[in-house]
């Protein structure tokens, strides 16, 4: 691969990257995706990630909006899988509630997307098994309805039909259930409070009903995660194992990457991410090159030491804000608290997102990308990757300047 020379990335003043965006083909804080590139535009953040959960339905609409904003798109995908030596150890990965269960991102996927079998029924089935248990909850939903005489049931079709482009998430079903609420009470707030809190089960709502995001929050917290009146745990069997979900993002042409949930607000890691030096090691051995963060979670000098360390040891490093909540946070990345990103973090994120660029672009003209034919990554090679796609993101840049 000939390596050139970048002035950009030279300069130390990278273009804004968010690799990691869920939009409504899974669930987001976005009306839809020409809302979230507007966003994009007006923060001027150069480089965006789709990132859905299951799905890469969104991929064309995506790609076709940045095109038209001279932005660059990468192109992702996330699951839930289980790593079931880690759960009979009771390892907390990167879900601090659920031993064993992984988060796992594919990056720089191929577009047009494409999946041959077994991947294609697999990943088609897990999407099924997710929206299954969404309706079970809608069920159990309706019938507590019915029990305290609300006076109205969710229609679980229309559901998906108005707030949905093909994936079912439980916050689709807390806001369905906000919405119902508020136009079956004409939005008096007189009687809208004192029926949510029937509901909860005599727990007061604690927003103000002005607060979408913060209702929806509480509904989906009081009634459909574990141990409110409408929750169905998932089915164990729909989780799949973790290297079936890297093979599945490996075929369709991507690179498996490792979300680090890092420090929580007490600066504490979970039982896999607490050792910097053995979580890298483990990665590396379990096939993983790349790995990512969603900034907002984790204090900026923490993330600065773990992103890094990793970036030393030749892990491709992403940032992201995920945005698949009901709260509309900036585009634009920052640490928690709104701390801004240092610089090193900056050129750490676009360094990553380079090599993803780059991947993308050798993949889909049929050629190797960063990893081999096996998944592995040559990683004393990441810079001319880096290069590559330095240049391939500062020519869309420079469309947009000419």
């Amino acid at each position: 691969m000939k390596v050139t020379q970048h002035r950009g990335l030279l300069a130390g003043n990278p273009p804004k990257v968010n690799a990691h965006l869920h939009t409504p083909y899974s669930f987001s804080a976005f009306r839809d995706i020409d809302d979230a590139l507007e966003r994009a535009v007006a923060e001027e953040v150069k480089v965006v990630g789709i990132n859905d959960f299951y799905t890469t339905q969104g991929y064309e609409e995506w790609a076709d909006g940045c095109k038209k904003r001279d932005l660059y798109p990468l192109f992702g995908i996330e699951f839930i899988s289980l790593n079931e030596e880690d759960q009979k150890a009771g390892l907390r990965v990167n879900d601090p509630a659920n031993p064993g269960r992984t988060y796992l991102s594919g990056k720089g996927l191929s577009n047009p997307f494409r999946l041959d079998e077994p991947y294609a029924t697999q990943l088609a089935t897990v999407h099924s098994e997710s929206n299954r248990q969404v309706e079970a909850m809608c069920m159990k939903l309706n019938k507590l309805l019915q029990k305290v005489n609300i006076g109205f049931t969710l229609d679980v079709d229309r559901i998906k039909k108005d707030l949905t482009n093909g994936s079912l998430r439980e916050r689709h079903l807390a806001r369905a259930l906000r919405m119902k609420v508020c136009e079956y009470y004409n939005n008096e707030s007189s009687s809208i409070k004192p029926v949510l809190e029937k509901l909860f089960g005599g727990k007061a709502l604690k927003s103000s009903l002005d607060d979408i995001a913060g209702v929806e929050n509480e509904i989906r917290g009081n009634l459909l995660k574990a141990g409110g009146a409408a929750f169905v745990p998932e089915d164990p069997d729909a989780f799949l194992p973790m290297q079936t979900v890297c093979q599945i993002i490996l075929s369709a042409g991507g690179i498996p990457t490792y979300p680090f949930l890092g420090d929580n607000s007490k600066g504490d890691y979970t039982d896999f991410e607490n050792d910097l030096e053995r979580v890298a090691k483990q990665l590396t051995e379990r096939g993983f090159h790349s790995v990512e963060f969603i900034t907002t979670r984790n204090d900026v000098h923490l993330l600065e030491r773990y992103a890094g360390y990793l970036h030393d040891q030749g892990f491709v490093v992403t940032f992201g804000s995920e945005h698949n909540s009901p709260v509309m946070e900036p585009i634009a990345l920052c640490a928690r608290h709104q701390t801004p990103l240092t610089d090193r973090l900056k050129q750490i994120n676009y360094e990553g997102a380079c090599v993803i660029a780059a991947h993308q672009h050798l993949v889909a003209q049929g050629l190797e990308g960063y990893l081999n034919d096996k998944g592995v990554a040559d990683r004393s090679k990441r810079g001319e990757y880096v290069e590559l796609g330095a240049n391939l993101i500062e020519h869309i840049n420079s469309n947009k300047a000419g």
